[in-house]
Parts: C-alpha cells; structure tokens; sequence
C-alpha cells in the first residue's frame, strides 16, 4: 500500500455559492483512492439599517440577506444593527477511485455552520453546529445524493460577499437527487417538498407528493461564455385533514455568462408556475389553498451582474435583482398579506494581495412590498476576509 504526502493541486477549482474559487488539496493517495479536501474561514461583518425594525437577532436574515425576512411598515421604525460571524466558513472532503474498469468514483461531502437550527448563542461559545451542503458520488454520467438542484445555475452566482447575492432572483436549492449527464444535456429526479399558503398567510411545508420533481438543462458553451436553459415540472400537493388537494407546477430558466474583455456579465431570467422554494429563498410559497383545491402561485425573477477587474489584485461587482409574484387578490383574505416584490442593488470592491486571501466590502439596498402596498428597506454596509484553502 502506497500513501502519497501531502501536496497541492495546481487548479483543482470548485464553484461555491458565492461563485469564487476555492480549492482542494490531495491529502494522500492509498492504493487507488486520492482523497482530497478544501474549503474556506470567512469572517463576516455588517451593519444594517432596517427602515421598519431590525429582525430578530435570531433571524437568519441577520447572517445574509433573505428577502422574505426583511421587514415592512412604518418608516419611523428605522433601527440599525452590528452583527460578526464566521458561520460561513465551511469544510469538504472527497475522494475519487480507479476502478477495475478503468472508470473512476468520485464522492464528495461539504459541511459549514449557516443556517443550522441547533447550536450555540453569542453570549459564550458561539458554538454553532454544522450543517451538510453537498455528499454524492458519482460514476459514470450518473450523480447519485445531495447537491445543487439541476434547475439552478450555479455557475452564475455572481461574486458578493453576501453569502447568496442576488438571492430575490436566483433559483437555489441543494437537495437529493438521481442525475444523469450525457454530452451538453442532463436530466434529474429530485426530492419533493411543496410551500402551501393557509388560513392566515400561515406556511405549510408538506411532505406529500407521490412524485419526485424532475428537471431538464441544457448547457451550451463557447469562447464568449456560456448559456444555460432549464426547465422544471413538479407536483404541488396538501394532504391534512381530509384533504386532498394536487396541482402541476411548471418553469423555466435561462442564465448564462458572456465574456467582455477581463471582465464579465452574469445574468438570470426565471418563470414560472408553483415555483415557490426553488426562487428567492422561498420568498412566495409555492400555492394558496383555496378550500379543497390549490391555487398555484405565479411568478418572476431575475438578475444581472457586471464584474470589472481594475487591475490583477482589485476586482468590483455590480448588481441588481428582482422577484415579482402575481399573487391572485381574491384569495387574500386566506393568504394575508404576502410578498409581490422584493429587488436589491449591490455593489463591492474586492481585494486579494494573494490569490487565496481576499478582503472586500459591500454596500447593499435592498427593498420588500406586500400585496396591499406595505413596504420597507434595508441597507447593509458587509466587510469580508476569506481564505481559501
């Protein structure tokens, strides 16, 4: 048995959700396994100004910007608040194998400390716990566990410090799923979770469907950048009480990236029927109950990033994002109130005196409105050091 020490890949890069690089190291190599790991520690700091009350410390709208967490109302209510954190920071291991067929099985498993519902306060420790992000293997064309949803794009995630950026307009989920990948085309099945609006406004997430969601992508790529078309059907369902109620949900997305010069422009445009928690960070919920049937819920979203490289060291990206619901008014007094828009506006400046160390910061406005009119802002000044290892 031959371990082989430690050393570096030269340009092992893998695309994370804020669409920088990070990189991975061979830990060692035993008999025909390379194991391999990388990640990143950022530190996170951010003074925000709420126009209609900060949210709860506890919100995770405090660690990034979530759209539907944004509060609204009086405009006497504006409150500012400090947060730090480094819960971004995260950790992968992989492996990758030679197989008596001459094919390889590559596996991977990503952990970091955003978002988790367990975990320490701030008081002492800040000792939050860790979450999964990614772990699946694949062989063959076919990816077999939990990453990103074929519907999403993750390639053009703009680069932010904010730990989504665009997040009103981009499709993002991390779920299980069977994918299989053939030359430009792929195709999944992946696992169901429909958002219901109740009596209320109140959110439901069932666990009912009795099929998986499917998606198709098609990705094209050329000297100028590159375009993706995906599309997405799934079934909404609500099944409580003696109820039994269904509805198909269908979308659309086309994003891509096209080259200008150093620099380049990102874009997403998305449409769709019952999209619900695939866009915004599940901004809208994917349909209203309206007695014993669903009503699906309309929507729009997008993005456009320009990033300009001012020299080898200092990079900006500006940006703007968008999500429009066309919620139906005469279920309102079921729904509530719920969200028809939110948008945002950003702009950084990154610094990195070395290629894997990174300092920034990031001005962001961001804005939210109910059905009936009801609105309010944010705006969030971000400084950022990261190191990728």
């Amino acid at each position: 048995m031959k371990i082989t020490p430690l050393k570096t890949l030269a340009a092992s890069a893998v695309l994370c959700a804020l669409s920088s690089t990070t990189y991975a190291a061979t830990a060692a190599k035993i008999g025909d396994t390379e194991f391999t790991y990388g990640g990143y520690i950022k530190l996170d700091t951010m003074w925000s100004d709420y126009s209609a009350g900060a949210s709860a410390g506890t919100s995770v709208g405090r660690d990034f910007y979530v759209p539907s967490t944004l509060t609204v109302g009086d405009d006497d209510s504006s409150d500012a608040v400090f947060d730090m954190h480094a819960r971004q920071s995260r950790f992968n291991f992989g492996t990758s194998t030679l197989l008596d067929n001459g094919k390889k099985i590559n596996s991977k498993i990503e952990i970091d400390f955003l978002a988790s519902a367990a975990g320490g306060n701030e008081r002492v420790s800040n000792s939050f716990a860790p979450r999964i992000r990614h772990a699946f293997i694949t062989y063959d064309g076919w990816l077999f566990g939990q990453t990103w949803s074929n519907f999403q794009n993750v390639g053009v995630l703009p680069e932010t410090l904010d730990f989504v950026g665009p997040a009103e307009g981009t499709v993002f989920v991390r779920q299980a799923q069977i994918k299989y990948t053939t030359g430009a085309w792929s195709f999944s099945l992946e696992n169901p979770e429909s958002t219901i609006t109740t009596t209320g406004g109140a959110r439901v997430a069932t666990d009912d469907a009795s099929l998986p969601d499917f998606t198709a992508r098609y990705t094209h790529k050329a000297d100028w950048g590159n375009l993706v078309v995906t599309a997405l059907a799934r079934q909404l369902t609500y099944k409580v009480g003696g109820i039994d109620a269904d509805e198909t949900s269908f979308g659309v997305s086309a994003s891509g990236m096209f080259k200008v010069g150093d620099d380049n422009i990102k874009f997403m445009l998305t449409q769709g029927k019952g999209l619900g928690r695939y866009v915004g960070l599940n901004v809208a919920h994917g349909a209203v109950l309206n007695g014993d049937e669903l009503d699906a819920i309309d929507s729009t979203s997008g993005f456009v990033a320009y990033q300009h490289k001012w020299s080898s060291q200092w990079r900006s990206t500006f940006l703007y994002s968008f999500f429009s619901a066309d919620n139906n008014t005469d279920l309102l007094s079921i729904s509530g109130d719920p969200t028809e828009s939110t948008q945002s506006y950003s702009a950084n400046i990154l610094y990195s005196p070395v290629k894997r160390l990174t300092f920034g910061a990031e001005l962001k406005h961001a804005e939210r409105e109910t059905q009936s009119g009801i609105d309010g802002d944010l705006d969030r000044l971000q400084f950022s050091v990261k190191y990728a290892f």
